[in-house]
């Protein structure tokens, strides 16, 4: 049999924020067998990939263990040889101070394919995410970009009559790189920026001149940076977003901080800036993440569900034998409704076998995903949770036979009790069951021991429950996860999760007056507006 051939796609991951991926690069990421990828590479771009991808870290950080150039080389050939696509991600554009000529001759060398894709350099990217214009018809009609990783070997001469300067790589050198310049001509009064993490909700921005930059950002970290020097680093006070309220460092003695900016360019948007860990099902749809992408923050998916067969489905084919003997079906789940639908067919019947009995549902998906399988819901409470459906009931359920196919354990035991006191006759049947995930995407996992999380939203207590089971493993094996959280908004989508999340953080910041997702996102606005 003939193996099928791999290929290497070399592929530029932008400043970070997978929000400025190229598509092309996103696709790839999403098919990726095999993923190599650097250290400045963002750990949002890390759930891109498929769950059974292999993630190999190759990350060159200055004074830290790295793999070497050889090595990264021989595990590119090597996974192309055996037939993987894979995908080598590196910040910026490959081209562009990434060392891909080597990577490349590797690749030829041993007749694998590969294929570059572009990505924004942050020599583009970080400037302009800073307001700051790297050409201008008065200030600059030129500009050059280095790095000064090496800044002996530059020529200083040659480069301080340039009109505007974007080094790379310079933050350890700052001293150095002012010096050459200032002996070379250049005014202590040009002006200069430095953009640190540019494009990330951890973005540092410091403007100054030459002459007094170093007193700016004495015992601050500069790396990853991108520096502008030059007249149009002026310019930046007129070309922000007039909501913005910077306090750039320009005098020569300060005793304020470095200032520190979000995204001038997503400033306007009621969630910007915000780091917001989104909990779910595996393999759910990412609709509500879009969302709030949409609205300005910055999300990180955390799945803290798992949805699969129960451990029988003896009860529900029974029941499902009998349909004709029931007078309500209740549905409160999209789970639910999957699963009770995949067995009416395996049992050779469709929606026919249900002429005779009433369907309630509860919640709007709910009721979408009735309606796409060309049902209509009988009965659809006002209130999208549980005890509005025994509150509005439509009928007497005195002696009416109720089919209930909910998750296995830990389902609606409140919603049975009350159909029950009203003196409907509940059959009970396990249609899924629900568990807690084996692991936790690094992205998320990183985040939280970080403190980089401002809120964590919560659509069921399933989801609060095993995000506690799942911290045990992200804080030391502590138990009590609410100790670590502080300062963090717990955001609920409704009252019974929001009950979880008492008996377990002992707080809820949030609620969502409508309980669906679009009234989480409007309660997270909300909150974002007043904060």
């Amino acid at each position: 049999m003939t193996q099928e051939r791999g290929k290497v796609y070399l592929v530029g991951a932008g400043p970070g924020d997978v929000a400025y991926l190229t598509v092309k690069a996103y696709n790839l990421l999403a098919t990726a067998q095999v993923l190599v990828y650097d250290a400045l590479v963002d750990a949002q771009l890390l759930q891109c990939v498929p769950d059974d991808c292999l993630k190999l870290d190759v990350g060159k950080r200055g004074g830290k263990p790295s793999t070497t150039q050889a090595e990264i080389n021989k595990l590119l050939v090597k996974h192309s040889q055996h037939g993987k696509q894979v995908v080598r991600l590196k910040s910026g554009d490959p081209l562009i101070f990434g060392r891909c000529t080597s990577e490349i001759e590797a690749l030829k060398a041993s007749g694998c394919d590969f294929e570059l894709v572009p990505g924004i350099s942050s020599a583009l990217a970080a400037p302009l995410l800073a307001g700051i214009p790297l050409t201008d018809p008065v200030l600059s009609r030129c500009f050059a970009v280095f790095t000064a990783h090496e800044p002996e070997v530059l020529d200083w001469e040659a480069l301080s009559r340039l009109e505007t300067l974007v080094i790379l790589m310079g933050g350890q050198h700052l001293p150095e790189i002012v010096d050459q310049l200032v002996r070379h001509g250049r005014s202590h009064l040009t002006p200069i920026a430095i953009i640190r993490w540019a494009g990330t909700p951890d973005q540092q921005i410091w403007t100054a001149q030459l002459g007094n930059i170093l007193e700016q950002t004495t015992e601050s970290s500069l790396s990853p940076a991108v520096i502008v020097i030059g007249e149009v680093v002026g310019l930046r006070k007129y070309l922000q977003p007039e909501k913005i309220d910077c306090q750039d460092s320009t005098t020569a003695k300060t005793s304020s901080p470095p200032v520190m900016s979000s995204n001038l360019l997503l400033s306007s948007l009621p969630l910007a800036g915000k780091t917001i860990l989104v909990t779910r099902s595996v393999g759910q749809s990412s609709q509500f993440s879009d969302r709030l992408m949409a609205l300005g923050a910055t999300v990180i998916e955390m799945p803290t569900l798992e949805i699969g067969p129960p451990s029988s489905w003896e009860a529900l084919d029974d029941a499902i034998a009998h349909l004709s003997d029931f007078d309500w079906l209740i549905l409160t789940s999209t789970n639910g409704i999957d699963y009770f639908f995949e067995r009416l067919t395996v049992q050779g019947k469709d929606t026919r076998a249900l002429a005779g009995v009433k369907i309630a549902v509860v919640g709007e998906k709910t009721s979408q995903s009735l309606k796409q399988r060309s049902l209509q819901a009988d009965f659809i409470p006002p209130n999208f949770v549980a005890d509005s459906l025994v509150e509005n009931f439509p009928d007497k359920l005195d002696g009416k036979k109720v089919l209930f196919p909910r998750v296995e354990s830990g389902g609606r035991e409140i919603l049975v009790k009350e159909l029950t006191l009203k003196g409907a006759k509940v059959m009970e049947v396990a249609a899924y069951q629900s568990c807690c995930p084996s692991g936790i995407p690094p992205a998320a996992k990183l985040a939280l021991q970080n403190r980089k999380v401002d809120v964590i939203t919560f659509a069921s207590s399933k989801t609060v429950q095993f995000f506690c089971q799942l911290s045990n493993n992200i804080f030391s094996n502590n138990s009590d996860a609410s100790q670590f959280l502080e300062g963090v908004c717990i955001a609920s989508i409704g009252p019974q999760t929001s009950k979880t999340c008492h008996a377990l953080f002992g707080r809820v910041d949030v609620e969502a007056e409508e309980y669906t997702l679009d009234g989480l996102t409007q309660a997270l606005i909300r909150w974002a507006t007043n904060s």
